[in-house]
C-alpha cells in the first residue's frame, strides 16, 4: 500500500475511544440499519465465547444501557461496546458508498481503525480489545483514573511537575485548551485541587483504567506477546496514527505499534491538522456521542471543513447519521447501494419513510434470501443460445497460478483492494469483509471471463470462501471442459 504525502486526501473516518458510547443512538442505528446487527452477531458470538455473554444482552435489554452503566459491569463490556459500535458506524458508512481516504482512531478507537482497514478480523479486534483490558487487571497495583484538564498540553504538563510523580503523565492533547492527564487515583485528586485554585476545570473521563501512562508499562510486553500470535493482514485502508504521529506502514508490527499505546500520549489535535493539510475536508466520526467530532469543529475553525457524526442523538431527538449521510450525498461523497436505491427501484410509490421500516425489519432475511436463490439459480436455456464471446482457452491444462493472477486481479478491481490480499487461503467474507451477495456476483463475473456454464442446482457458495478454493474451481471447470474436447 502506498503512504500519501502529497494533499490527496478528502475523508476521514475517525473511531473514538474512551468516552465514545451513545446507548440510545447505538438503538436507533439498530433498528434502521441492517448493518449494525450483522457486525453485532460476529461480536457477540466471540463474547461469548470470552465471557460467556452476549454484548447484545449487555446492550440491547429493556431500555438504553448509558456508558456509566457499562462502567459499572465488567471492565470488558465497555471496551467493547464503544469497539462494536464504531466498527457497525463504518460498515453503515461503507453501505451507503462513503468511501474514506484515510481512517484514524482517538486511544482504543485506533485498534477498531486496523479492523474496519482489514488488519485483523473482527473477532480477533474483540480478542484485542479483551486482552487489552485483561492484561491491565492482571498488573497487580494499578489503580487510577483519567481527568481532563481546560489547559493546553503544556500547561498541563507544568501542573504535574509541581507533583513530580513518575506516574502522572499527560494521556491525550485534545486541543489547545484540553489536555487528558491520566495517573493513580490519590495523585490525580491533587491534581483536581490544584487545578481548582488555578482556575483551571477539571473533569472526570468515563475509563475503567488510567490509559496512557509509564504505570502500564508491565502490561506492555504480554500485550505484544498476545496480539502478536494474531494473522495481521495488509491494510485495505491508508490508516493514520495520533499516537505514532504517522501513517502505519506495510511492514509495521502491529503487535508492537499497539502495545507501544499503553504507555504513549496521543496527540489527536496534531493528528486533525496534519489530516487537514493534507487535504483532507469531510471527518465523519464512525462511533459514539459526537465527541471527535465537536473536537475538529473547534480545531478547524474557519476553514472549509466539515465534522459529521453518527451514532449520537440530534437536536430533533432522532439519529445524527441520518443528516451526516445525507449531507454526504448532496456532496457527492455517498452512492449508496442499499435501502435507498432499492425503495426507487422496487417501490418508486411507497414513501421513503415507509420502505426504510420495512428494510430495517426485513433487510437482513431479503439479503439472506436473494444469496441463497442465486447460489441455486439455473436459468432456462435460450432457444438458440449464441456462441460465447470470451474466445476459448488454448489446448493444454489450465495454468493454475496464472488463473490465480488474472482472478486476484477481477476481485481486486471489483472490490478496490490491493491484489496482495487475496492469498491462497484469504477468507472472502471472515477476513475481507465480503459478503455473500457481493460474491456470488464475483463468482458470476469469474464464470463468464472464462466462459463457463451457469451453475447448477445444489451449487453452495460457503464451499468456495477463499481464494485458492475459487481458483481450483475454474480450473477445475476449463480442465473438465478441455477433457470434454479432447474426448
Amino acid at each position: 500500500m502506498t503512504v500519501h504525502t502529497s494533499t490527496d486526501l478528502r475523508t476521514t473516518f475517525l473511531f473514538p475511544g474512551q468516552g465514545g458510547f451513545d446507548g440510545a443512538a447505538l438503538r436507533l442505528a439498530k433498528e434502521k440499519y441492517p448493518q449494525v446487527r450483522q457486525v453485532f452477531e460476529r461480536i457477540d458470538a466471540e463474547t461469548m465465547n470470552l465471557f460467556s455473554r452476549r454484548i447484545t444482552d449487555v446492550l440491547f435489554g429493556d431500555h438504553d444501557t448509558d456508558l456509566r452503566e457499562l462502567l459499572n459491569d465488567d471492565a470488558w463490556a465497555s471496551q467493547v461496546a464503544i469497539y462494536a459500535a464504531g466498527l457497525a458506524s463504518y460498515e453503515i458508512l461503507e453501505a451507503q458508498g462513503v468511501r474514506p481516504d484515510v481512517l484514524a482512531g482517538h486511544s482504543l478507537g485506533e485498534i477498531t481503525a486496523l479492523v474496519a482497514a482489514g488488519a485483523f478480523s473482527v473477532e480477533d479486534g474483540v480478542r484485542i480489545v479483551a486482552q487489552r483490558v485483561a492484561v491491565i487487571q492482571r498488573q497487580n497495583g494499578i489503580e487510577g483514573r483519567m481527568v481532563a484538564l481546560s489547559a493546553g498540553a503544556e500547561r498541563a504538563g507544568r501542573l504535574l511537575d509541581l507533583l513530580d510523580d513518575p506516574m502522572l503523565a499527560v494521556a491525550t492533547e485534545n486541543h489547545d485548551e484540553q489536555t487528558v492527564v491520566s495517573g493513580p487515583g490519590e495523585a490525580l485528586d491533587r491534581v483536581i485541587a490544584i487545578a481548582g485554585q488555578l482556575g483551571i476545570g477539571a473533569i472526570e473521563i468515563d475509563t475503567p483504567f488510567p490509559f496512557h501512562t509509564p504505570a502500564l508499562a508491565p502490561a506492555v510486553p504480554e500485550f505484544a506477546t498476545y496480539v502478536g500470535k494474531l494473522d495481521q493482514h495488509p491494510l485495505r485502508h491508508l490508516v493514520y496514527s495520533p499516537i505514532l504521529q504517522r501513517y502505519y506502514e506495510p511492514d509495521d508490527a502491529l503487535a508492537d505499534r499497539l502495545a507501544e499505546h499503553f504507555v504513549t500520549p496521543v496527540r489527536f489535535a496534531a493528528a486533525v491538522r496534519h489530516l487537514q493539510a493534507a487535504g483532507v475536508t469531510t471527518f465523519v466520526e464512525a462511533g459514539g456521542r459526537a465527541a471527535l467530532s465537536k473536537l475538529v469543529v473547534r480545531l478547524t475553525k474557519g476553514s472549509d471543513v466539515r465534522a459529521l457524526p453518527s451514532f449520537s442523538i440530534d437536536a430533533d431527538g432522532g439519529l445524527a447519521l441520518d443528516a451526516t449521510l445525507r449531507i454526504l450525498r448532496d456532496a457527492g461523497l455517498a452512492d449508496a447501494t442499499g435501502a435507498p436505491g432499492l425503495a426507487e427501484l422496487l417501490a418508486p410509490t411507497v414513501p421513503t419513510d415507509v420502505f426504510d421500516a420495512y428494510w430495517s425489519e426485513h433487510g437482513d432475511e431479503v439479503l439472506r434470501r436473494i444469496a441463497d436463490d442465486l447460489g441455486s439459480f439455473t436459468p432456462r436455456p435460450a432457444a438458440a443460445p449464441a456462441a460465447p464471446s470470451t474466445p476459448a482457452p488454448s489446448a493444454g491444462a489450465p495454468d493454475r497460478a496464472e488463473i490465480h493472477a488474472e482472478l486476484r486481479t477481477l476481485y481486486a478491481e471489483a472490490l478496490e483492494y490491493p491484489e496482495e490480499v487475496f492469498e491462497d487461503g484469504v477468507q472472502l467474507e471472515a477476513e475481507l469483509g465480503v459478503d455473500s451477495v457481493k460474491q456470488v456476483e464475483l463468482l458470476a463475473r469469474a464464470s463468464k471471463q472464462y466462459g463457463l456454464p451457469t451453475r447448477e442446482a445444489g451449487f453452495r457458495l460457503e464451499n468456495y470462501n477463499t481464494m485458492d478454493k475459487i481458483v481450483d474451481f475454474v480450473v477445475s471447470e476449463l480442465s473438465g471442459r478441455e477433457a470434454v474436447a479432447a474426448g
